[in-house]
């Protein structure tokens, strides 16, 4: 189930797919930045990067949603893979990730963006 969200992050533009903490952890980026990270070791989940008022909202929400493993917890979410989830909502989640990030890039950044 990880590999369709993997592949689902590779169809963003910008996207390149990343190990820089060894092979432990795939991390998806745009451009330098992270926004995506799965454990390869076949733990079905991902950390997300969240606005932090949408973040306490989901987590309240969502048993399945909680504080990002290993992130900063006020802007992180690692969400479980395992099924309970409506795949709407879990691209929503990915979606949001993805345009926090492009929204902190620089103008010139974001339309090189464009251009890839």
């Amino acid at each position: 189930m990880t590999q369709q969200w993997i592949d689902y992050c590779l169809t963003k533009r910008g996207t390149s797919l990343t190990t820089p903490f060894g092979p432990e952890v795939i991390v998806m980026k745009v451009g330098t930045k992270m926004y995506a990270l799965f454990p390869s070791d076949g733990t079905p989940t991902v950390s997300l990067k969240c606005d932090p008022l949408r973040a306490d909202l989901l987590r309240e929400q969502y048993p399945e949603i909680t504080p990002g493993y290993h992130l900063n917890k006020q802007h992180w979410n690692t969400v479980a893979l395992d099924g309970n989830l409506a795949k709407a909502d879990i691209q929503g989640l990915i979606d949001h990730s993805y345009e926090l990030v492009v929204k902190k890039m620089t103008k010139a950044e974001r339309e090189s963006l464009m251009l890839a």
